[in-house]
């Protein structure tokens, strides 16, 4: 095997200790010689904000969190920051706390400490993302990576299942389209199959016992490293996809991730054999249990590499663990209709990355909407020749 590859690394400081969040922000206070935090927090989340932060002397409570962060937001809590002359952002919530803070850092450069209370893992990555006229932009940007990020798992111990669920899904998204994104390589592939590894046994173990703490560490620690891998090897299909339906049809973020994902595995693993056996191992499934000796009739024929029952055995195994944790599974069920289909098609094969392992082509993006809209179960189909990017 011949090793070939460059692999960026972001520099950030993560403190990871249960009941430790207080103390934790803290000692990130004192680090950073700052004194005029501008806490970021919805209202709804401002009572858990205010466990973590009573020993906090902040200069503004900012809480106008809305997902997706309209520019009007930002632009107001931009505003917001410089009048108070606020030389730290503190998000506590989930991704659209921690996304209004990194559209506040991104013009303004203060710098942000992170704590978050799901799993969306907006808070490893320097990507920043506002929507205006209902398009979602995106970008990569330094200023916008928290300088700290605070995990305490007692924080999401009260996140109702479903939340958890979804959030952890999308966390799960992350590692999955980390495998093949645009600037992917063995140490992003790593760290994603690890997080795979410990999201699977953590959404399982909370939707037994919400409470159990082992369990909703193991969350964040499996968001982290997707995010981690996410953040280096970039935005594949699966993320293109969700910002289109996000940012243009105002769809949830983690229910969106979470019910497009295994249509995306279902497009993308026949082309990737290889990585989609390592993932379904990830998710505890044998690659060999879907027909290591499957009947060979017809496969001749195909590109070489394909292996059936590896892309067979990932999305078997993803889709046992949606089973097992009732994830979200029909974009109707969130607001998406047929008569936005033909608009959505157009934005995802405009933003499509070129190195995705299939092509991706109005035919075959109409049809993996389609069969999402309704939550119509996934269907593996080999990949022509004239189909692979790769």
């Amino acid at each position: 095997m011949t090793l070939e590859f460059t692999h960026a690394t972001l520099g950030q400081r993560v403190l990871f200790g249960t009941g430790k969040a207080a103390g934790n922000v803290a000692a990130e206070l004192d680090r950073l010689g700052t004194t005029r935090p501008m806490v970021i927090a919805s209202a709804s989340g401002r009572p858990l904000a205010e466990t973590v932060l009573s020993g906090v002397a902040s200069v503004l409570w900012w809480d106008e969190v809305v997902q997706h962060v309209p520019v009007k937001i930002a632009e107001r809590a931009r505003s917001a920051a410089a009048e108070h002359r606020a030389d730290v952002l503190i998000s506590v919530g989930g991704g659209s706390a921690t996304g209004l803070a990194k559209a506040v850092a991104l013009t303004t450069g203060i710098p942000i400490i992170a704590v978050p209370t799901t799993y969306a893992g907006s808070e490893a990555t320097n990507v920043w993302g506002m929507t205006e006229d209902r398009s979602k932009r995106t970008g990569l940007d330094n200023r916008t990576l928290p300088a700290a990020v605070v995990y305490d798992a007692n924080l999401s111990r009260t996140l109702p299942v479903g939340l958890s669920v979804a959030s952890g899904l999308n966390g799960l998204a992350h590692c999955i389209d980390s495998l093949w994104a645009p600037r992917t390589d063995p140490i992003n592939q790593a760290l994603a199959l690890e997080g795979a590894w410990a999201l699977n046994l953590a959404l399982r173990g909370i939707v037994i016992d919400p409470g159990d703490v082992d369990s909703r560490e193991r969350a964040l620690y499996g968001c982290y490293l997707g995010a981690v891998a996410f953040s280096s090897a970039g935005s594949g299909l699966h993320h293109k996809i969700c910002h289109v339906l996000g940012g243009t049809f105002d769809l949830p973020h983690a229910q969106t991730h979470a019910a497009v994902l295994p249509y995306v595995l279902a497009y993308n693993a026949p082309a990737v054999s290889d990585l989609a056996g390592r993932l379904a191992t990830a998710l505890g499934y044998s690659p060999d249990a879907a027909g290591e000796h499957t009947d060979r009739a017809g496969l001749d024929d195909l590109p070489t590499g394909y292996r059936p029952d590896r892309a067979s055995a990932a999305l078997t195994a993803l889709q046992d663990l949606y089973a097992a944790v009732d994830a979200p599974s029909r974009l109707a069920d969130y607001g998406f209709t047929s008569a936005g289909i033909g608009d959505a098609v157009e934005r995802v094969v405009a933003a499509a990355p070129a190195s995705n392992p299939v092509q991706v082509t109005q035919q075959g993006i109409t049809s993996l909407l389609e069969h999402a809209l309704l939550g119509i179960p996934p269907m593996l189909e080999p990949p022509s020749l004239a189909e692979l990017t790769h």
